[in-house]
């Protein structure tokens, strides 16, 4: 059932939403310490079944330097190609290649970033571990390292995501100029956080995104993930100030505030894992006018296949825009 707020309501529901004063100190420091360390990227030949793609199983640096696993698939050659990075949803990993066909086959560079801890949900498994935290284990990574911003998970998941794009734009057959970032919910948050820290990329499409306005999502939602922080202040009783500091530096609707190139963003009204209120937070704090594909009757699933769909159809728009 619709359990937010109504449409209309929704296109100019605006919030204020807490930013630290060092927000962006705290990242321009983070990712410098991240591209300082000595760590190399490596891309060989993967063995697949795949006749129509050709596919390399990456490692490229982190957080930390610590390896982050990617699949990068493309068509046959070595022209340079547009690229979309995509980033995967709570609990999953990047799997096996064969499950990402689809960018590629549309005629994409296409590199899917495996998510550190995770992969051990749903899908296919993940192959990278936290270093920091623990290697692949079920979701629950929303508490880990709350109590400071420098400790939290996310941050070091977001700096892997900024590292992506760096990755692409260090590969002579992608083209710098057409580096768009994709994902759903998790994935769809790490591409407003993409969007926002990384000056390089020309697009952002962020599907049902997780990781918005948390303030809100922790009172009007009883679903999880964000339940696992209304669990921790539960037990962990006087520390909601620390704890929505912490994730103030993580918040979509601050990361939407930076991002200045083209956006799609997806919401599904009856999505009670993402509230619509949480998402437009983000779209109304966005610094450019965004595309807003709006399913009605959809839960968490969103659009799914058909988003995909308009979504293809809306990038060759932005680049060929681009380009004229």
């Amino acid at each position: 059932m619709h359990s937010d707020l109504p449409l209309e309501e929704l296109r100019t529901y605006r919030p204020e939403v807490a930013e630290p004063a060092d927000f962006d100190t705290f990242w321009s420091d983070t990712l410098e310490h991240a591209r300082s360390t000595s760590s190399t990227a490596t891309a060989v030949s993967a063995h697949t079944p795949l006749t129509t793609l050709t596919v390399q199983d990456v490692t490229f640096p982190g957080f930390d330097g610590d390896p982050v696993r990617a699949w990068f698939l493309r068509p046959p050659g070595d022209e340079p190609l547009p690229c979309v990075v995509e980033f995967l949803g709570y609990g999953g990993g990047r799997g096996v290649a064969h499950e990402r066909l689809t960018w590629g086959s549309a005629g994409f560079a296409h590199l899917v970033m495996d998510t550190r801890g995770q992969g051990s949900g749903w899908g296919s498994g993940g192959a990278t571990a936290d270093p920091h935290g623990s290697g692949p284990a079920f979701p629950g990574f929303m508490t880990r390292g709350i109590q400071s911003p420098q400790t939290y998970y996310y941050r070091r998941l977001m700096t892997d995501a900024v590292r992506a794009v760096d990755y692409a734009l260090s590969r002579p057959d992608v083209r710098a100029d057409q580096v768009a970032v994709e994902g759903t919910s998790q994935g769809g948050g790490l591409a407003l956080a993409a969007g926002a820290l990384h000056g390089r990329v020309a697009a952002v499409l962020s599907h049902v995104p997780f990781l918005c306005h948390f303030a809100r999502a922790l009172s009007c939602t009883d679903a999880f993930p964000y339940q696992e922080v209304v669990a921790h202040l539960a037990v962990h009783r006087g520390t909601e100030e620390q704890v929505l500091r912490t994730l103030s530096y993580v918040d979509g609707v601050n990361m939407a505030r930076r991002i200045s190139c083209p956006a799609l963003v997806s919401v599904a009204l009856m999505d009670q894992t993402c509230p619509p209120s949480t998402v437009f937070a983000a779209i109304n704090h966005l610094e450019v006018t965004p595309t807003v594909e709006v399913y009605p009757y959809n839960r968490h699933e969103g659009g799914e296949a058909e988003q995909w769909g308009r979504s293809v159809t809306w990038l060759r728009g932005v680049f060929a825009a681009a380009t004229d």
